[in-house]
């Protein structure tokens, strides 16, 4: 047996325990999101013997400090924890704005208290008091004067329902700003660019277009997105805008009815494309077999996937 110790209270956990299931066993709780590593959620500082299934997940500085991934670390020996305090170690951030892109979908506009160093396709974890869960930027640096996040609030959820009541002059806290696969290469400028999202996993991909756009992206630009019906498409209006004044972009919305129909009639213009997807799980994996059926080679496709809560 192994002793765990977080604050004043200690108890014992068979050697091998996942450290999060752990942690939350015994009351101390610990958020966490995708579970794969991923997502940052569930960031504790530990000093003691685990085993870290996934060292590279951290950067070294953070790993020198002590920081781990709860979800990634088996508990080997004692270990001392201590857990992400949002109040000492995040970043405060003021709510600019909160409204509806659609029924389902509330945009959130934060304003940081310093300036963020980041790129289009980036997350961030946010903290609504003890709640936590990582979000896609939907902004872009340089060019919005705020951190923008799309939320989907189809079903409940416990950072979802919180945000349902955030008003303007509300303060967040925001923790570890995270890579994703998602981004713009300068060095695209020429290739057909494709970019596939299901639900919110618009909002990233949003950011990453109106990068390309910033840079003259010259290749032909193509936009994907699945929804539910018609009413999930959130941003119709402005994509649509965006194709006006650019020749090279095209739009296409799909709803789920239509998916097994327009998946089966994709086909790839040159073998040049590259694919960004964002979404769900199951999206994800139909787009990627589809691509990969139709010839797109392998590391041509990046993807970011939204995985559900458990």
């Amino acid at each position: 047996m192994s002793e765990l110790h977080a604050g004043e209270r200690h108890w014992s956990v068979p050697a091998g325990s996942n450290l999060l299931d752990a942690l939350n066993q015994a009351g101390v709780a610990v958020p966490y999101s995708c579970r794969a590593g991923s997502c940052h959620a569930c960031l504790v500082r530990c000093l003691g013997e685990v085993q870290d299934n996934q060292p590279g997940a951290l950067s070294p500085a953070q790993r020198q400090d002590g920081w781990r991934l709860a979800c990634q670390c088996q508990v080997m020996g004692d270990v001392q924890i201590e857990t992400f305090d949002p109040l000492r170690d995040g970043l405060p951030a003021e709510v600019l704005s909160v409204d509806w892109l659609s029924p389902a979908v509330l945009r959130l506009r934060l304003q940081p208290g310093r300036s963020l160093r980041y790129r289009a396709g980036q997350h961030l974890v946010l903290w609504a008091g003890a709640i936590a869960r990582p979000y896609s930027l939907a902004s872009l640096p340089l060019e919005d004067p705020f951190l923008e996040f799309h939320l989907d609030c189809r079903l409940p959820g416990e950072f979802s329902d919180a945000a349902r009541q955030l008003k303007v002059g509300d303060s967040l806290r925001l923790g570890e700003l995270r890579g994703g696969a998602l981004q713009y290469d300068p060095d695209w400028q020429a290739r057909p660019l494709w970019l596939l999202a299901s639900g919110t996993g618009l909002g990233p991909l949003w950011g990453v277009l109106r990068e390309a756009l910033r840079q003259d992206h010259q290749g032909v630009i193509r936009v994907i997105h699945l929804a539910h019906d018609a009413e999930g498409h959130y941003l119709a209006e402005p994509l649509a805008s965006l194709a006006a004044a650019h020749p090279n972009l095209t739009i296409e919305l799909w709803t789920a009815a239509e998916l097994t129909q327009a998946l089966a009639q994709l086909r790839l213009v040159s073998r040049q494309t590259l694919a960004l997807l964002c979404g769900h799980p199951s999206s994800v994996e139909a787009f990627s077999k589809r691509l990969f059926l139709a010839g797109l080679p392998r590391n041509q496709l990046l993807a970011d996937v939204f995985l559900p809560r458990g």
